[in-house]
């Protein structure tokens, strides 16, 4: 009998890998919804029935666990590094020109693919099993996104046979019909529509629940198969052909091209059919087919001298300008908008056209009631490019004096191009000033992530960032996903966090141009955040590092009667406004500055910087002559190089414990 049950259950399985398959990847269905979800269901009751015979490749386990707090930072095999662009075919002609030199006589190929407009994921297989999901990042590293990965129909959580640990890179993208359907839902719910589909499909990828990720409906494309971080292949075109083989989901609209000109006619026969494509493009990348010869060919600092990015000119119409509004962001800036009258541009009705700030707006010498170029830049955000002719009644446009939104003070810095609303519990920068203020680091709540902070704020639970020390464990389970365990700990995180010293929460409260270090040279030189408010521009110069455009900002911002109000309740929540730890005058570091670079195992940054202050020692941001140490962590950066270039002495965290110690 149990021989029998797993057998019907792994039978069940195949038949819906097989589906999905062809469904996700080939796009030719066999079957109905209805009896796809008949079979997932009887699947379901099985595993449900006997939990012992579920697997994580099962296709039932694809949506799972819990929502996280955040992502693991991880290093990738080799570098997901960026291309190069050509930007018209002069400079795609340029490009096959060094390639011509490089290779001298020997004959070379090009694979031409779409260039889809998404954002680039490597996939990493153990035993033909998805093992892990890591974004691109910076490149060098990402963050794991394998939960959420694995919602992804197209992506194989199970490969058919192949090399026992390999990786696949790709790119994750919303096709444009799901891209309509997320913004009219959103709509239905009152929230913000995604700008454009990469965008969507980036937010989509970095939400901490997998089921939100699920129901995006993404997709990913691969086109690159890695062993140890080498490709497998002796060409381009070999690997995308296995990676189908394998049950990967590999753009068919490609072409192995023998020369330029079967190039440049690949390039121009998709730049006239993209509008037909399911998804957005931008352009063709354009590869060196042989995987030896891009090894010859090589790399510069920042990119594979064996490939590049033909973009595609964006397109253009000519409309009027209505009116200019303006939009507040989630750091308080004012971006005028331009309201238009209604024009097509490649298929998309355009009315809204970003005009980014006032110097941008006299840059062009536009009024309301001009006619203007409009382009859709990257084929999706609409920009103005210039005025093609001037209206017959014009309007100067004016930047408010006082925001739109909550009717706070308007200021624009000397020398800044963005004018900015300075409260700091303005709705339409709220979400950003709490996630700042319970960030680790800052006032360190944990629990108080991204999608917390999106329902608290989108059901006016949260006012203003004060609004988090009123919580109770009844208010808080109120909230979907949020029990009363749940909610018992955050609330005990919140009060945690009132112990956090003055320069804590002098960053927390989000001050233009203050972070930690300046928050720290505040808190020593004023000891009081009260002494601090009331300061004049040229007492808060005495601040080290504190320059005039600093003090400005912090000046600006205590005079705002909304962020009075704030520093009152915080105030009466029990905040810390005295700063207790001052440097000591003499000590085992007397005399001696510290630079810090790279990550430390044992102290955090702050508790290294407490430190070192503590025992009469300084911390500075930069390396110069004055350095006396340079304490390296690991994955240094520019730093370490500057001490070496001064013959500035270079320590670990294990000599600098051991100077405290007073033990050199």
């Amino acid at each position: 009998m149990k021989a029998k049950l797993v057998n019907e259950v792994e039978d069940l399985r195949k038949t819906l890998r097989r589906h999905e398959y062809l469904y996700y990847v080939l796009d030719q269905p066999e079957v109905s919804d209805a009896e796809y979800d008949a079979l997932m269901n009887r699947l379901r009751d099985l595993e449900t029935q006997h939990p012992e015979l579920i697997t994580p490749d099962s296709p039932s386990q694809r949506v799972g666990g819990k929502p996280r707090e955040g992502f693991v930072k991880v290093p990738h095999s080799a570098p997901m590094l960026s291309l190069d662009n050509a930007l018209n075919e002069n400079e795609l002609r340029a490009f096959d020109g060094r390639v011509r030199e490089l290779l001298g006589s020997e004959p070379y190929q090009y694979v031409a693919e779409l260039k889809l407009d998404g954002l680039s994921m490597a996939a990493h297989y153990s035993e033909s099993r998805l093992a892990q999901a890591v974004t691109r990042g910076d490149g060098r590293v990402g963050e794991d996104v394998t939960e959420n990965a694995r919602t992804i129909r197209s992506l194989p959580l199970r490969t058919s046979s192949s090399p026992d640990h390999f990786e696949v890179r790709g790119e994750t993208v919303m096709l444009r019909r799901a891209f309509e359907r997320l913004n009219l839902d959103r709509d239905e719910k009152g929230l913000s529509r995604f700008a454009n589909p990469r965008n969507a499909a980036a937010g989509s990828l970095r939400v901490l629940d997998p089921a939100i990720t699920a129901s995006r409906r993404l997709e990913f494309y691969a086109y690159f198969l890695l062993v140890d971080g080498r490709p497998h292949f002796t060409t381009h075109w070999e690997s995308l052909n296995a990676l189908a083989k394998m049950g990967f989901k590999v753009n068919h609209n490609r072409k192995l091209c023998k020369d330029l000109d079967e190039l440049l006619a690949f390039c121009g026969e998709w730049e006239a059919k993209r509008d037909d494509l399911p998804y957005e493009i931008d352009g063709v990348v354009v590869k060196v087919d042989s995987i030896t010869q891009q090894g010859r060919l090589g790399f510069t600092a920042k990119a594979p001298r064996w490939a590049i990015a033909y973009k595609y000119a964006a397109r253009q119409a000519i409309t009027s300008v209505e009116n200019i509004g303006v939009q507040v962001g989630r750091t308080g800036a004012l971006t005028p908008v331009a309201h238009l009258a209604p024009v097509e541009v490649s298929g998309v009705t355009v009315s809204r056209a970003t005009l980014h700030n006032e110097d941008e707006i006299d840059r062009l010498g536009l009024q309301i009631g001009d006619s203007v170029v409009i382009e859709r830049s990257g084929d999706v955000i609409p920009k103005v490019v210039r005025v093609h002719t001037q209206g017959s009644y014009r309007r100067r446009f004016e930047m408010p004096k006082h925001c739109p939104v909550c009717g706070g003070k308007v200021v624009r810095e000397e020398g800044e191009s963005a004018s900015r609303c300075i409260n700091t519990n303005c709705p339409a920068r709220l979400k950003e000033s709490i996630l700042h203020f319970a960030s680790r680091g800052v006032m360190t709540i944990d629990g108080m992530g991204d999608v917390l902070v999106e329902q608290l704020v989108d059901r006016g639970m949260v006012q203003s960032v004060a609004d988090i020390y009123d919580f109770t464990v009844e208010k808080l389970t109120q909230l979907e996903r949020m029990g009363r365990k749940s909610a018992s700990n955050l609330i005990r995180n919140i009060d945690k966090s009132k112990q956090n010293g003055l320069p804590r929460v002098i960053n927390a409260l989000g001050i233009r141009f203050v972070g930690e270090r300046t928050a720290v040279f505040l808190a020593e030189e004023f000891g009081d955040l009260d002494k601090i408010a009331t300061a004049k521009v040229d007492a808060l110069q005495k601040a080290e590092e504190v320059g005039p455009k600093v003090a400005e900002s912090i000046y600006q911002f205590f005079r705002e009667p909304r962020n009075q109000e704030l520093i009152e309740r915080l105030r009466g929540a029990g905040l810390q406004f005295e700063y207790r730890l001052k440097r000591k005058v003499g000590g085992p570091l007397a005399g001696m500055t510290f630079v810090l670079t790279g990550a430390l195992s044992a102290l955090s940054r702050e508790d290294a910087r407490q430190r070192i202050e503590s025992a009469g020692g300084k911390v500075a941001s930069a390396v110069s002559k004055k350095t006396t140490f340079v304490v390296v962590g690991d994955d240094p950066g520019s730093k370490l190089d500057k001490a070496q270039e001064l013959g500035i002495a270079v320590i670990d965290e294990k000599q600098l414990i051991e100077l405290l110690e007073g033990k050199v």
